[in-house]
């Protein structure tokens, strides 16, 4: 993928290329803010709910979207078992997953599915189809745009946590 970090090291999508790479650039952009909106937190800060709801912390967030790149990539796309710690009992079980993780952990366990997730992807046409659900099907190409807007989902999530927590705005 051609990407060249700016003096802060950011990642952005490239302006020109092919849709693969744009649409690639901008999932790697989108996990790029992730991670630079949760480091710098405390422990504490990275645990705590500043939303309604008790699951929208940092770390839950980053687990969740963890468990999110695993299945798009690892299950639909590579067909492997759904390894999710959810179950119909608790579909929240992969945020909560994040309760026992320190935030290194959590951000590390994220940045290593990413990386299997890239590896995945690479292998893949945009013009695949894959088996889907309940016999259905769905394209890569479809795959990777939804994984563009649930990240860019969560990232505003963040967004909105880091600026309650500590002030903090901007990527």
């Amino acid at each position: 993928m051609d990407q060249t970090p700016n003096a802060d090291q950011r990642v952005f999508p490239p302006w020109l290329g092919g849709t693969r790479a744009q649409v690639a650039g901008f999932i790697d952009f989108m996990r790029d803010v992730v991670v630079r909106k949760a480091s710098g937190l405390s422990e504490v800060d990275a645990h705590r709910a500043v939303l309604p709801s008790p699951l929208m912390t940092v770390t839950n967030l980053l687990s969740h979207l963890r468990w999110v790149e695993a299945y798009w990539f690892g299950t639909v796309l590579e067909g492997e078992p759904d390894r999710a710690p959810r179950a119909d009992r608790d579909p929240d079980a992969d945020y909560r997953a994040g309760e026992g993780l320190t935030l290194g952990q959590a951000i590390a366990d994220y940045t290593a599915q990413c990386a299997v997730s890239r590896e995945i992807a690479a292998r893949h046409d945009d013009d695949e189809v894959l088996p889907f659900g309940d016999g259905g099907q769905v394209t890569v190409r479809w795959v990777l745009l939804h994984m563009v807007e649930e990240t860019a989902r969560h990232v505003g999530h963040l967004d909105v946590i880091r600026e309650l927590l500590d002030g903090a705005t901007g990527v």
